[in-house]
């Protein structure tokens, strides 16, 4: 039942709360279909999630618009750049690959961080992902990098093959019909660590928001 109110919030352009699952990373964070965002969505992302804001896309449109994993990116420049062989991601502890990609601003934006700008940016690349045809021309003409929005690709096979936010984001703005790229942010808590799945219940409670766990959106995307 989470799913589906979920995926009809995301539809109304709703903001819903996704906690990964216990041992991962056990954090729950701010998600919305990129479509719908507003520089009210950044605002509240920023104030009351306060982690990284950053734009999630499925694997299909990242290879339509051929974009990297940012450790892919590093590899190919360590010859020319030493250090980058040693600060490679090799140790995460609770992952084997970061989901991380490029960082881009619309060349619309002005210095690309304010509420305004990055919303612009994540809607326009949510409306370039939905158009039909050749896009990596127009992705070239109309945005520019590095930037303020930060991407990240899902992993080939979703959540076959990866169940972090990134995959589980994507997966339900896919099962709502959308076009699957999702924007996220980690809900961070007056401790200094990560928000507690309890007091994420009791934010999405206080506020009318969906707060629905990893496993949920797994059984539903795979039929487990």
């Amino acid at each position: 039942m989470s799913v589906k109110r979920a995926i009809q919030a995301l539809k109304q352009g709703e903001m819903v709360l996704i906690f990964d699952g216990d041992g991962r990373e056990e954090e729950t964070d701010l998600v919305i279909a990129s479509q719908f965002v507003t520089p009210e969505h950044i605002r509240r992302m920023r104030k009351d999630g306060g982690g990284l804001i950053c734009t999630a896309l499925h694997p299909a449109i990242a290879r339509e618009l051929g974009l990297p994993f940012l450790s892919d990116v590093l590899s190919s420049a360590a010859e020319r750049f030493p250090v980058l062989n040693a600060l490679e991601a090799n140790d995460i502890p609770y992952d084997e690959r970061s989901s991380f990609s490029i960082t881009i601003n619309h060349r619309r934006t002005f210095t690309g961080i304010t509420d305004s700008d990055r919303a612009l940016t994540i809607r326009e690349l949510a409306r370039l992902a939905s158009l039909n045809g050749e896009k990596r021309t127009l992705f070239g003409k109309n945005f520019r990098s590095p930037g303020h929005v930060i991407l990240l690709r899902a992993a080939d096979g979703l959540l076959h093959s990866r169940r972090g936010h990134t995959e589980l984001s994507v997966a339900l703005a896919e099962m709502a019909g959308l076009t699957p790229i999702a924007t996220i942010c980690e809900m961070m808590g007056d401790n200094g660590g990560a928000l507690s799945k309890r007091e994420a219940k009791r934010y999405a409670e206080k506020h009318g928001l969906v707060f629905l766990e990893g496993e949920e959106i797994m059984q539903a995307y795979l039929g487990e």
